[in-house]
């Protein structure tokens, strides 16, 4: 992970996710919130926790001791206490919290350096154990993390018949 590459995923993170925000507006609310047997059960709340890993993620990463701006902009956010928690219960609520986070990280990763993605960062996870691992790990994780759940929400789109087009890093990211 390199600064350049956390800016490229930020950018990536907010086109893919203003895709998947826009196709999921083709649904009834019925369809959204439908049970569809995925890992967090619906689009909607596979879409929440999406949101929430990443506030979750944001909070954390606002510990590092260089991280003044993002401590400032995610702490207007609560920190989530659960990762199937249900912040809103509305694609129209979910739109804008998704909008000002895609904001945040990509105001956050253009302030990394090098050398601060070369540091430890110590957190609590969700149980509250102390954890210390390498920061560019977690950052690779925090992206691979939406990457993966935004895969699944795409497929349940499919399967409710609308498709997002090309979602290829590749194809989007110059």
């Amino acid at each position: 992970m390199t600064p350049q590459t956390t800016i490229r995923m930020a950018s990536y993170n907010s086109q893919m996710n203003q895709r998947l925000y826009d196709a999921a507006t083709s649904l009834s609310a019925q369809d959204l919130h439908q049970e569809r047997g995925a890992f967090f059960g619906s689009l909607f709340k596979t879409m929440m926790h999406i949101a929430v890993g990443d506030t979750v993620w944001l909070h954390r990463f606002a510990q590092h001791p260089d991280a003044h701006a993002l401590r400032e902009e995610i702490g207007v956010f609560a920190k989530p206490h659960a990762l199937d928690q249900q912040l809103f219960g509305t694609l129209a609520e979910l739109a804008p919290y998704r909008r000002k986070l895609d904001l945040i990280i990509i105001d956050w990763a253009a302030t990394l350096t090098a050398e601060q993605l070369g540091q430890t960062l110590r957190y609590s996870n969700m149980a509250g154990q102390n954890m210390e691992k390498d920061f560019a790990l977690l950052v690779t994780h925090f992206f691979n993390h939406q990457t993966h759940h935004r895969g699944q929400a795409s497929t349940l789109l499919y399967q409710a018949g609308v498709d997002i087009g090309v979602t290829d890093l590749l194809a989007l990211v110059s």
